[in-house]
């Protein structure tokens, strides 16, 4: 069976919760797992819950930090596997993105960022060239502060 990397998402929780707070990760990159077994504890502001891995597989990288806010549907961990089922969540981005320098097809922002840009006269959706370094890769107020301070100079 050939193995592919997948980028396993936020779980949704219902239509009135999007984010969830990283409370703790149980498992290390390179790590064995079983499907069903807890990846890490995920707190709403109504309730915590075990978030199980999908599949068998190796995990690969840990997007989701302890103490982050993540929305549901980020990558929370990539992992290795060959459960053809889950061929659809195959990653495009494992192996290529920590050596690219183009920026990513999509950039995911935070409603903060969003503001902060938006504060400043810019229009999120035309900025290409920002680096991503809030959880789960995505444009955060810090990397927007950071980048109105590069065009000043």
């Amino acid at each position: 069976m050939e193995k592919f990397i997948i980028d396993v998402p936020v779980p949704s929780m219902g239509a009135t919760v999007s984010e969830l707070n990283v409370i703790v990760i149980k498992v290390q990159p390179g790590e064995q797992v079983t499907k069903g077994q807890r990846l890490a504890d995920l707190e709403s502001d109504k309730s915590a819950f075990e978030f199980e891995s999908p599949c068998d597989g190796t995990v690969h990288a840990i997007l989701g930090k302890p103490g982050a806010t993540m929305t549901s549907g980020d990558t929370f961990l990539q992992m290795e596997t060959t459960d053809e089922s889950l061929r659809h969540l195959a990653s495009k981005s494992a192996g290529s993105a920590a050596s690219s320098d183009k920026p990513a097809a999509a950039l995911i922002w935070t409603p903060k960022a969003t503001k902060v840009a938006q504060e400043a006269g810019l229009d999120p959706a035309t900025i290409t060239d920002i680096e991503a370094t809030g959880p789960g890769n995505r444009v955060s107020g810090d990397d927007v502060q950071r980048y109105l301070e590069k065009r000043k100079s």
